[in-house]
């Protein structure tokens, strides 16, 4: 697995386009800048690697387009040692920017050959999120929770409750709503029973599949 001059050069533009699209946060450009996104994909697909476009992965998924990636890791506000749950591991890459930033990590996947195929990546490149599950993200984590964040990378007709249910207060939910198209959507847990919702505009997302214990 090859990262060379060339990559990094590639993902120093590619940060520079994020910036100018509007990502402020230094550190989640220090993360599109270091990471190497053409690992996350087939080889013959490189050339795609480092444009800010989503690509196709196995099992009919995606890899997030970059500019996706780091808005939403923006809304979560990361801070060393946070404990999030992700829900789509997908190809690892919105995990390997969360684990860049030194967030603890709990990933469910719920397509099995991707689960299986981004566990051997992950060992075989050193990344270790704390646990990595094939299950249905509807349901979350709950022998895990409460979590600091909640991030879901595809799309959601409705916000589960078991997600919100699963938040530490003051905790955030980023994930993006709606059937055709989704509006990405911010969640803070401001008491027990309360929350704040804030909208960020349309995005576009695979969905979310249910159903999978």
């Amino acid at each position: 697995m090859i990262d060379s001059s060339k990559h990094l050069g590639k993902r120093k533009q590619l940060a520079e386009l994020l910036e100018s699209k509007g990502i402020k946060d230094r550190a989640v450009l220090s993360a599109i800048k270091s990471i190497p996104r053409h690992l996350f994909l087939d080889s013959s697909f490189e050339d795609h690697a480092y444009q800010d476009k989503a690509f196709p992965i196995a099992a009919d998924q995606t890899i997030s387009q970059p500019y996706t990636v780091a808005f939403q890791t923006e809304l979560l506000a990361v801070k060393a040692n946070d404990k999030i749950l992700e829900i789509g591991t997908g190809s690892g890459y919105q995990t390997a920017v969360l684990l860049f930033l030194k967030a603890r990590v709990y990933t469910i996947e719920r397509q099995n050959e991707l689960f299986k195929k981004t566990s051997l990546f992950f060992k075989k490149i050193g990344y270790k999120p704390k646990k990595m599950i094939f299950g249905d993200g509807y349901k979350g984590l709950v022998e895990e929770a409460p979590f600091d964040s909640i991030i879901v990378t595809a799309g959601a007709p409705f916000v589960p409750k078991a997600l919100l249910a699963q938040l530490k207060i003051g905790g955030r939910l980023v994930i993006p709503v709606g059937d055709k198209t989704q509006i990405m959507t911010l969640f803070t847990r401001t008491s027990a029973t309360s929350f704040e919702k804030k909208e960020f505009g349309d995005f576009s997302f695979v969905p979310l599949l249910e159903n999978k214990s």
